[in-house]
This record gives structure tokens, sequence and C-alpha cells, in this order.
């Protein structure tokens, strides 16, 4: 399988600012996985701290090494 998150980042607000949302948004959407099966089709919005959609994960098919 293939994870595949986006997320966009203001970029008008400070680096330190733009890095601990991105943390954020990391720690809660990761904590949350348990909750899909995590197969391909599995995917999900993903919200900032003000509650506005900023991106979104999905899981696709993926190549095998």
């Amino acid at each position: 399988m293939k994870f595949l998150l986006e997320v966009t980042v203001d970029d008008g607000k400070p680096a330190e600012e733009r890095a601990r949302e991105l943390g954020r948004v990391l720690r809660y959407w990761g904590g949350n996985l348990h909750h899909y099966a995590l197969e391909p089709g599995d995917g999900s919005p993903v919200y900032d701290s003000g509650h506005q959609e900023v991106g979104r994960w999905r899981v696709v098919a993926g190549e095998t090494a």
C-alpha cells in the first residue's frame, strides 16, 4: 500500500508557527489512523486547529519492492 498525505501550510505565517501547526496535524491524524482499515480507497480530509480543511490523506495501491 501507499499512504499519501497532502497538507497546505499557510505561507503567511512565521516558520515556527507553520512547523507547530504541521506537527499538530501529523500527531492528530497519525493518532486516528487505527480507526481505519488502511486499505486502498480509505482516506479523510485533514483539518488545522481552526477547523479549516488544509489537505487530505488517502491510501492507494502501491508498488511492492
